[in-house]
């Protein structure tokens, strides 16, 4: 299987390299978007690949969206990015790449919490709240919450920290119609993914969302969906209150680090072991056969 890194697709502007994506014009109105196989975790790029997981995360979004779509109208155009790329840079977007509506971004990251963990854990832990939303006494640590919970976040720079922010603020933002409007749709979309992963064994522990608005101002859910970058992904059979569960997702890459008691979560990230590496890919490629039912088309 073929590792991508970074693309150098020179036939389209590059717009930007993101911590895993890298975006092109394709024309005025869409965007080439090439997943690679970077790895961000507590807002790091890594220096390793995980060969394959570009794949993975742009053949399950385009899963999600589809099963989605009757819920919100999404990026995705239909043109073959083989179509818009030079023959001889085919191979970096086989399978890794859609050709999307150029939107603009709401600066808004939409989190849906399911149960308790992460940083919600911590925040319940100190304040007996999630994100100024307070909650029953007594949680345990992967608790399932009594109803999903909208927790906005303000997007941030390339290797700067997403911050947290509370629904108030979020209007400020960006207004209370639309504020709302992302609130409402961001949990009937995890809600209704959870229901259809819990059917494949899957527990979809919490997520987050991005959305833009096109020319006309209607909201599309954009970028990646209920991938193993964007969510915790449990399994079911192993599931079990009150510690953290093994996950399906880079959570295996995250417990790694938070062993080294020598790195300050900043870059320069650290190099991961071939074995991490390996166990991360594993993980990532276990998770789209179970969720679709099929193996990754490489």
């Amino acid at each position: 299987m073929n590792s991508l890194y970074q693309s150098s697709i020179q036939s389209l502007p590059l717009l930007g390299h993101g911590k895993v994506r890298d975006n092109y014009a394709v024309g005025d109105d869409k965007i080439l978007i090439v997943t690679t196989d970077r790895l961000s975790a507590f807002d790091v790029v890594m220096n390793e690949p995980i060969p394959g997981k570009g794949m993975v995360l742009n053949q399950m979004s385009d899963f999600w969206f589809e099963k989605l779509g009757h819920i919100v109208p999404n990026h995705l155009t239909g043109v073959a990015p083989e179509s818009v790329v030079a023959e001889n840079e085919v191979e970096q977007v086989a399978g890794r790449a859609v050709v999307a509506k150029r939107l603009k971004p709401i600066m808004v990251e939409a989190v849906v919490r399911g149960y308790i963990i992460g940083s919600g854990w911590k925040d319940y832990s100190q304040s007996g709240a999630i994100c100024g939303i307070q909650l029953p006494a007594g949680l345990r640590q992967a608790d399932k919450l009594p109803e999903p919970l909208f927790t906005p976040a303000a997007k941030a720079d390339i290797g700067e920290h997403d911050e947290n922010i509370s629904f108030a603020q979020m209007e400020e933002k960006i207004g209370a119609e639309l504020a709302a409007k992302m609130r409402d749709i961001s949990i009937k979309l995890y809600t209704a993914a959870a229901e259809y992963a819990a059917t494949k064994g899957i527990i979809i522990a919490d997520t987050k969302f991005e959305f833009g608005l096109d020319d006309n101002g209607v909201m599309h859910l954009m970028d990646e969906v209920l991938t193993a970058d964007s969510s915790r992904f449990w399994p079911a059979d192993s599931y079990a209150p009150g510690m953290s569960p093994p996950s399906f997702d880079k959570q295996f890459v995250r417990d790694y680090l938070e062993t080294l008691t020598d790195w300050g979560k900043t870059a320069p990230a650290p190099a991961l072991p071939a074995d991490v590496i390996e166990k991360t890919q594993a993980k990532y490629f276990e998770a789209i056969e179970r969720l679709t039912g099929e193996k990754l088309k490489a």
